[in-house]
């Protein structure tokens, strides 16, 4: 039988998770014959879902700072274990662009988008400018960050209400208002960006139409 793309290109797989992910991505390793290497914490070592794994490497202490968010580590042990490529799962490390930049640094196949396309996407107004850039269609709204919120309710009355705030470093839904009117866009502005602030580090925010009954495809 013909070999998998997948599996000519590498032999060994490091998964950077832990849990549920961690099994789903070494149940598909294996389908593509790639061997599934996994990490945990001390706190993780003996845990049933390790079984899904050929070798484990403890990378650190019970709490995920000092483990499943230690990228050196990680990298390290991909090295050490003969892993030529990396799988990053959803969560810790999976959309931080230096961990893909530290990847592709030391040999290892980050799978997952490149450390450059990574930090354009995580913020959001310049990950729109890019999709405008490239002609794709984009939810009416500002065109880049909001100085107040004064702007904000002037943004607001081209848009059309109701609309909604969104932290430009933003994700999981804080730094998110969604404002019917301009006397809750003013309220709501503050709130927002302190949420955004103390969530990410970063209170600016911009504004979109929002759409009710909408539905989404992440990939």
């Amino acid at each position: 039988m013909e070999p998998s793309h997948a599996s000519r290109m590498f032999r060994r797989l490091m998964i950077a998770n832990r849990g549920e992910v961690a099994v789903r991505i070494a149940r598909s390793a294996r389908e593509l014959s790639i061997v599934p290497v996994g990490i945990a914490s001390e706190a993780d070592l003996g845990a049933r879902w390790l079984a899904c794994m050929d070798e484990v490497v403890c990378v650190g202490g019970p709490a995920p700072r000092d483990s499943y968010l230690r990228a050196e580590r990680i990298v390290q042990a991909a090295k050490q274990t003969g892993c030529s490529a990396l799988h990053p799962g959803w969560g810790f490390l999976a959309e931080n662009p230096r961990f893909a930049a530290l990847c592709e640094q030391h040999g290892v196949t980050f799978v997952g988008p490149p450390a450059g396309v990574m930090r354009l996407m995580g913020l959001k107004t310049p990950a729109k400018r890019a999709m405008r850039a490239a002609g794709l269609p984009v939810i009416p709204g500002s065109e880049g960050l909001l100085a107040s919120a004064d702007e904000a309710v002037a943004q607001a009355g081209e848009v059309g209400y109701p609309v909604i705030l969104k932290a430009d470093a933003g994700g999981g839904g804080r730094g998110m208002r969604r404002c019917n009117d301009a006397r809750e866009l003013r309220e709501g502005f503050a709130a927002a960006s302190a949420e955004a602030l103390a969530a990410f580090g970063d209170g600016r925010l911009y504004l979109e139409r929002y759409l009710t009954g909408g539905r989404y495809v992440e990939v």
